[in-house]
């Protein structure tokens, strides 16, 4: 380890390199406008250097067929397995832990990161993601090959703005901590004649213990850096989980973290990695040790449930399923809504859990600025739309990229028996990948009314699958968005309507039901993407997740401020 600076030192140094981007962080979280440190064109990262894509993909071919040393403690033997979802396997090996091993020493550095203070953690935490930023083309191509994004996707959404994420919570987490005063204040009540008590009081933000990250698949970066930095910024030391087919992305993470720890004078061990073998399922056995006091969790509802259920000893927040909802009554933008609809339909195969599912559209059909359009229109004009995004198999594949698992290919090919297909999936090459599986989406037309559609569009079908919903009316698509978003939980919730009673009841709707909504959306931003700093990803108010990322009350509880009083 490091040896360790003087704190004064180390607080200069880093605070000369990054207070300024964690002031620019607190002051966007209250305007929420728009703002981003970390670059989204490849190009920003500089060409023919050390950052660049070259060295970039040079350091990700490095690390194939290797042993991912970290140098925990508690390795009992190592494990692995991952392989892309284009193909290739990435035969990386990963050092499995003892856990009665690790995670006492994963509390070890407990006191000297509280006794560090608030400001201290935030800029440790700025400095791992800095060093991170630096390295992006390495991670996109660490998220690339893990999730089945598209290259350019895994570098924005699996880069910059995962990285934005996890800067965001260092913020809140920054900003609730400081709310109480630092160091010693003094205490003073009048007596009258007599004289005053006087109290010299201390306040301290203390981290509720051990926090266990449980990544997802689909973004392990985006979804994992929220609740791994909040909990790191705010005192707790981080256990991080990842999924079995997506380790390499957060085994990166880790890496940087520790190493920026220990340069820092920190024990490297507050961040560590859990990687399980085969069949293993360490999830569950982690999550109820009662070390581990903070849970973050991305997928199944099934495991969600369970997790808040029986982990009882920790605080758990989740992201689970949900069935996202658009409500189509009228537009003044018929070409652009479809534009809109179709790229936020195909964008990473609909694997995003805010991609939309439903689409509720009244059977009589819809007024458009070209005119009536009936419900059968609608839905051939929305495939036709699809079809042409998709029609170039270059285009295609740079939009879709590939499919995270054999699950999601089994519900698409399901999911053309539940109806009539208005638009059926097609099978696309990767000529560069020729061993990944490509599909477009399919679009099935369902009658709102019948018993046996509801069954299929009331349950989430994660994956390239939508469905044309007919309903009587645009109140009747209201009442079924209500009942959809109060049973089954939705990420995301879209409409399009040039009538503002309607605009109204639709914002009445998400407002009683907790649920984000994105109205009249025609251009280049789309319903199944939230932007750092300014939109909320969940509320936390709805089935489909227990928290927002990300808002005070993710990072508020991951603390508590413990005071010690003194005779003055």
């Amino acid at each position: 380890m490091a040896t360790a600076l003087p704190t004064t030192d180390r607080l200069d140094r880093l605070a000369e390199k990054h207070r300024s981007t964690l002031d620019q962080a607190l002051a966007t979280i209250r305007t929420r406008a728009y703002w981003s440190p970390h670059p989204e064109h490849p190009k920003a990262y500089g060409e023919g250097g050390s950052l660049d894509a070259a060295a970039g993909l040079a350091a990700h071919k490095a690390v194939l067929n290797t042993r991912f040393e970290l140098d925990q403690p508690g390795t009992d033997g190592w494990t692995g397995g991952e392989v892309s979802p284009y193909g290739p396997e990435l035969g990386i090996e990963y050092p499995h832990a003892d856990i009665d091993v690790l995670l006492p020493a994963m509390r070890a550095g407990t006191a000297a990161w509280r006794d560090a203070g608030a400001e201290i953690r935030a800029l440790v935490c700025l400095e791992i993601l800095s060093r991170i930023s630096a390295r992006t083309h390495e991670f996109a191509h660490a998220v690339m090959h893990t999730s089945g994004q598209a290259f350019m996707m895994a570098f924005q959404a699996g880069g910059p703005h995962a990285q934005d994420r996890g800067l965001e919570a260092v913020a809140y987490a920054y900003e609730e901590q400081t709310r109480t005063p630092a160091g010693r204040a003094g205490w003073s009540k009048p007596q009258g004649k007599r004289d005053p008590l006087e109290l010299s009081k201390e306040f301290t933000p203390v981290g509720r213990g051990i926090a266990l990250v449980i990544g997802c698949n689909t973004f392990p970066t985006w979804n994992g850096y929220p609740g791994l930095f909040a909990s790191l910024a705010t005192g707790n030391p981080v256990l991080v989980k990842p999924h079995p087919r997506a380790v390499l992305p957060l085994a990166l993470t880790v890496s940087v973290a520790r190493e920026v720890l220990a340069e820092n004078g920190f024990d490297p061990n507050l961040v560590a990695l859990a990687v399980e073998r085969p069949g293993e399922g360490i999830a569950k056995t982690l999550a109820v040790r009662p070390e581990v006091r903070i849970i973050d969790y991305t997928g199944s509802t099934e495991f969600g449930d369970w997790l808040e259920a029986n982990a009882r000893q920790a605080q758990v927040y989740t992201e689970k399923a949900g069935v996202n909802t658009v409500v189509v009554d009228s537009t003044d933008d018929y070409k652009g809504m479809l534009a809109n609809l179709a790229f936020s339909l195909s964008l990473y195969s609909g694997q995003m859990c805010t991609t939309p599912q439903n689409l509720l559209i009244p059977r009589d059909g819809i007024a458009t600025d070209q005119g009536p359009k009936s419900y059968d229109e609608v839905v051939a004009d929305l495939a036709a739309s699809v079809g042409g995004l998709l029609g170039d198999d270059a285009r295609a594949n740079g939009l879709l990229g590939a499919l995270v698992n054999p699950d999601v290919k089994a519900r698409l090919e399901a999911a053309a028996g539940l109806g009539e297909v208005a638009l059926a999936s097609r099978e696309v090459v990767n000529p560069d990948f020729p061993d990944a599986v490509v599909r477009t989406p399919v679009i099935v037309k369902l009658d709102g009314s019948k018993p046996d559609a509801q069954a299929a569009y009331f349950s989430e079908c994660f994956g390239p699958v939508s469905f044309a919903v007919s309903v009587d009316s645009t109140a009747d698509a209201l009442e079924l968005l209500r009942r959809t978003v109060r049973e089954k939980g939705a990420m995301t919730v879209g409409a399009y309507t040039t009538s503002a009673e309607t605009e109204r009841a639709v914002e009445e709707v998400c407002l009683e039901e907790s649920a984000q909504l994105s109205l009249n959306l025609t251009g280049g931003v789309y319903v199944n993407q939230t932007a750092a700093f300014s939109d909320f990803h969940g509320s936390g108010g709805n089935p489909a997740a227990n928290a927002a990322l990300c808002d005070g009350a993710f990072v508020s509880n991951r603390f508590r401020v413990v005071e010690v009083r003194r005779q003055a």
